[in-house]
């Protein structure tokens, strides 16, 4: 069978990589679900939390520019735009400004924006770790977490990277 179940893709285009790429983001979508209670419980949606995370994991001032944030994050500028609106009209972040060039404000996260995200974390590791300790051991939990985390720090090809002329020596 060359199509692979709940989504008939062709695996032939690469056998190797086709499978892991559809199951992960398979993985990815499921992994969201046991949060969602959690994140509505925090009254936030899932950009929200993304975004407040990101913050969180910009140490040591949890500081910042909305480019910064686009880079880490899968928002479109619109998107992200909205998203710190509503944050910042709860009191969760602020945008500050920079003596230097006016045109850039950068974003930080509140006290109050910390302690929630905080909280929503610690709930929604809570959820998605027990669903993740029925699908698999320490052992395997262990073994996965290393090769994303390989998967994650390697490099991507530039396409746009200049490539050697046919016949080049």
């Amino acid at each position: 069978m060359n199509h692979m179940p709940h989504h008939g893709w062709d695996v032939s285009l690469d056998p190797h990589t086709v499978p892991v790429f559809l199951w992960l983001q398979w993985a990815h979508r499921r992994s969201l679900q046991p949060m969602q209670p959690t994140l509505a419980r925090h009254a936030l949606s899932s950009a929200e939390f993304d975004l407040l995370a990101t913050l969180r994991n910009a140490e040591p001032d949890y500081t910042l520019t909305p480019s910064q944030l686009l880079e880490q994050m899968l928002l479109t500028s619109g998107g992200l735009s909205k998203v710190m609106a509503q944050l910042e009209a709860r009191g969760l972040i602020a945008r500050l400004c920079r003596d230097d060039d006016r045109r850039i404000k950068p974003v930080r996260l509140t006290t109050d924006g910390q302690a929630l995200i905080e909280q929503a974390m610690a709930d929604a590791v809570a959820k998605a770790g027990a669903w993740l300790r029925t699908a698999l051991s320490g052992e395997e939990l262990t073994q996965l977490t290393g090769l994303l985390q390989r998967v994650a720090e390697a490099d991507v090809p530039d396409e746009n990277a200049p490539t050697a002329c046919s016949g080049a020596q």
